[in-house]
């Protein structure tokens, strides 16, 4: 169990309690934290007298672990960009940030399910070869999410290659080499060891577990690297300098349905350019909250909404 403070304490649970107020917390403690681009997520593991839950921090969100039983897959799918969005969304926007990857983060729980029942080296070989999968799917995710230059002659399963084109774009220069460097190597070492593993005849338990971890590990910073990337998302502020960045959502007026995302400064107010990102349609609830009538007449007698539709145009001095 990691250190906390009582009033981390109080705040996850004032948290847990708005979100599920029909649940009793039994037991609750931080179980784990992690520091991505310079911000802190805390896990928290909930006992409910019903269930269990996890609360991620950062920005606070609910998973229930019927639906997450495994901490990583969590933690992965929480990952991303951070959104500014009121509290009763976060779980929608959320799953959008890594939509065109979420066929692999539920692939790699369903592997997580299998490696607790493998028994036999067929099973391990297995795990390697669902492993292998996994990053091409990465791989086929990230081909579909934009177009990479120079990438035209590829074949699409050609994994070495499209890591060198996806690695290159994104990490390209001198200044880059080592962050480079660490994600090809990563992504690659586990394509030779999956490789290896499915047609291994000595494979144990230990291996596919290292397969897995290994792999989960490369795609959690791989496919965040890409979302980064696909949202034009600056490592720092290029007016100030900032490492505080994070991604603003809006919809314009014109088509309320598109939802944009641009980078914002917490420091120096900057922001990026703005980027189409979904088609998600608001209902009439919503909409409503989109709009703010302000009006000079104090008195609510003088000023009124018509709720029937007016059809014809009377003088003053008609009747």
């Amino acid at each position: 169990m990691l250190e906390s403070t009582p009033e981390e304490k109080e705040t996850v649970t004032e948290y847990f309690i708005s979100q599920a107020p029909d649940l009793e917390i039994t037991f609750l403690q931080k179980v784990y934290s992690e520091s991505v681009i310079g911000h802190r997520h805390d896990v928290w593991d909930i006992h409910t007298n019903v269930d269990r839950w996890w609360v991620i921090t950062n920005p606070t969100n609910l998973y229930s672990q019927e639906q997450f039983p495994n901490m990583d897959i969590a933690v992965t799918f929480h990952m991303g960009l951070c959104l500014r969005i009121p509290q009763t969304q976060k779980q929608r926007r959320s799953s959008r940030r890594v939509r065109p990857f979420g066929e692999v983060l539920v692939n790699c729980e369903r592997v997580q399910t299998a490696l607790g029942q493998a028994q036999h080296i067929s099973d391990y070989q297995a795990i390697g070869m669902r492993c292998r999968e996994l990053l091409l799917e990465f791989i086929y995710a990230a081909q579909e999410s934009q177009e990479w230059g120079g990438a035209t002659d590829l074949k699409r399963a050609d994994f070495r290659a499209w890591t060198e084109i996806i690695c290159d774009t994104i990490r390209s220069g001198s200044g880059q080499k080592d962050r480079r460097r660490l994600i090809k190597s990563l992504l690659n070492e586990s394509w030779t060891f999956t490789n290896w593993l499915t047609h291994s005849k000595s494979a144990t338990w230990h291996d596919a577990e290292a397969a897995l971890s290994t792999v989960g590990h490369a795609l959690s910073l791989s496919i965040s690297l890409v979302i980064r990337h696909n949202r034009s998302v600056p490592d720092v502020c290029p007016s100030c300098g900032s490492r505080n960045l994070y991604p603003e959502e809006g919809r314009h007026t014109g088509d309320l349905d598109v939802v944009w995302e641009r980078p914002h400064c917490d420091d120096c107010d900057w922001t990026g350019v703005e980027l189409p990102v979904d088609i998600e349609p608001l209902d009439d609830e919503e909409i409503a909250g989109l709009i703010t009538r302000e009006s000079l007449v104090e008195s609510d007698d003088k000023c009124s909404i018509q709720t029937v539709p007016v059809r014809n145009l009377r003088m003053p001095d008609q009747s």
